[in-house]
């Protein structure tokens, strides 16, 4: 699955993300940690920053920074009123996606 995983991952991370910032706040490695502890080995850090730098200039995330006891501050990035819609349209196109991909296992039109 490793080539193949990968690809769709590309499709599907943002959305993934998102879902995890609508629970609750999170900085970049925990991120990265949660996706990790979930199956995602694979995924490097560097890809979850530029993830969220994506995001970030996109305005569906609110980020604060936080004094961090090791170096400088975390950038905290929570889901904003914004995120959410652009989350439940993320929600309503994979239902759609996996409805159709169904079908086509059962082998139906």
């Amino acid at each position: 699955m490793g080539k193949q995983l990968t690809e769709m991952l590309k499709g599907t991370l943002e959305g993934i993300v998102l879902a995890l910032l609508s629970g609750r706040p999170a900085y970049g490695y925990e991120i990265t940690a949660w996706l990790r502890d979930q199956g995602f080995s694979d995924i490097a850090e560097g890809t979850i920053y530029a993830l969220l730098v994506r995001i970030e200039q996109r305005g569906v995330v609110d980020v604060q920074k936080v004094p961090s006891e090791k170096g400088p501050p975390r950038k905290v990035y929570s889901l904003n009123p914004q995120g959410r819609e652009y989350l439940d349209e993320s929600w309503k196109t994979w239902s759609f996606l996996a409805e159709r991909l169904q079908q086509l296992r059962k082998g139906g039109k």
